[in-house]
């Protein structure tokens, strides 16, 4: 199952609007792994009929682990349950069912009616964390959030100016940031951040420029520029823009210009002035977004804490001495409080990188 969900984490960034599932065929008798599958671009083929016709023969009496229920129902493609069933293999180890009410058992049933001996809740914790987008998405209507904070050794965020970034970590810690960007279908940022920064918002590590996430703004009181790189870059990589009817008709020209660049433009509903969250949320689900990684700056992370709409935060953080690989940064408790206020946060991880540390916090437990 280990084998499983690292398959599974490969396809994350490129499976939406399906979740990304790893399947792996394997002899009990001998320990031999006779086939691996992951969720293709796209979200298809499945995993489970990649490993089935990876296995061909071989499957025949062996053991399928997989990270989610095999679906039972009748979708773009035929059902995985029946490929696995066709295949025939003699037992199937399940790390979750699947909450999406098309399926919700029914893979499981459908397997023991035949025969198949079923094994359910294997890393049940882990495969959920990571299926999380697509658990979220059927039962919440919204997509997996992660934050991505990047501050100094006391806590404070450093703000670019005049279209130029200001980097507080170093080097290794910015290539641990690009690989979230890879992970995610959808990478959110504030108009603020556009007009301070003029950022890219793409994934440049070698290699895997072509995993950049569709690229979100949020824009409250003012539309981004047409000018902005992002709108420059739009037809390369996907540029959609969230803003309330008032702020989008009170700049109709510059929205104009935006669409004409080939920005989408939304319209969210907005309270008290701003956008509300749950609806940027539907928005991004009805498009097909299972797994936002939010970057933005301090009032964004704020807006989306006081909402309750953060899973995962990714606290990347500077050293006091940043030559130095044993300092030590102060204890993330002392700022994330007013950074993220109404978070019950339990740290999971963390890590030294280079002259940063990077530490994983998620919010809430996993719901199934």
């Amino acid at each position: 199952m280990q084998l499983a969900l690292r398959a599974a984490r490969l396809g994350l960034g490129t499976a939406a609007p399906n979740p990304s599932v790893g399947a792996v065929i394997a002899d009990e008798a001998t320990g031999e792994v006779i086939s691996v599958g992951t969720t293709a671009p796209g979200g298809r083929p499945h995993a489970e009929p990649q490993a089935t016709a990876a296995a061909g023969a071989s499957a025949r009496g062996k053991t399928m682990y997989v990270t989610l229920e095999p679906c039972s129902h009748v979708g773009h493609t035929p059902p995985c349950v029946e490929a696995v069933l066709a295949a025939g293999v003699s037992r199937v180890v399940v790390a979750q069912e699947d909450p999406d009410p098309r399926v919700a058992g029914r893979g499981l049933d459908r397997l023991r009616q035949e025969g198949v001996a079923v094994t359910r809740g294997v890393l049940g914790d882990e495969a959920r964390w990571l299926t999380r987008g697509h658990i979220v998405r059927v039962t919440e209507r919204r997509p997996m959030i992660q934050l991505k904070l990047a501050v100094g050794p006391d806590g404070t965020v450093p703000r670019g100016g005049s279209g130029t970034p200001l980097f507080v970590t170093g080097e290794i810690a910015r290539a641990h940031g690009h690989m979230l960007r890879a992970r995610a279908d959808a990478i959110l940022v504030g108009a603020g951040t556009v007009r301070d920064d003029d950022p890219d918002l793409t994934c440049r590590l070698p290699g895997l420029a072509g995993r950049s996430p569709v690229r979100v703004v949020l824009a409250g009181n003012g539309l981004p520029a047409p000018s902005c790189r992002l709108a420059r870059t739009c037809r390369q990589v996907p540029v959609w823009i969230m803003a309330p009817a008032r702020t989008i008709a009170a700049e109709g020209d510059a929205a104009q210009a935006l669409r004409d660049a080939g920005c989408r433009l939304f319209e969210v509903s907005e309270v008290g002035g701003r956008p509300w969250l749950p609806s940027l949320c539907e928005a991004l689900v009805g498009e097909g977004i299972t797994r936002l990684l939010v970057e933005g700056g301090p009032s964004l992370w704020k807006s989306f804490a006081q909402a309750g709409l953060v899973d995962e935060v990714r606290l990347f953080q500077s050293r006091p001495d940043a030559a130095s690989t044993t300092g030590q940064s102060s204890d993330s408790g002392d700022f994330l409080g007013s950074l993220l206020p109404g978070l019950d946060l339990t740290a999971v991880d963390r890590r030294r990188l280079g002259p940063d540390d990077m530490t994983t916090l998620r919010h809430q437990p996993p719901r199934t």
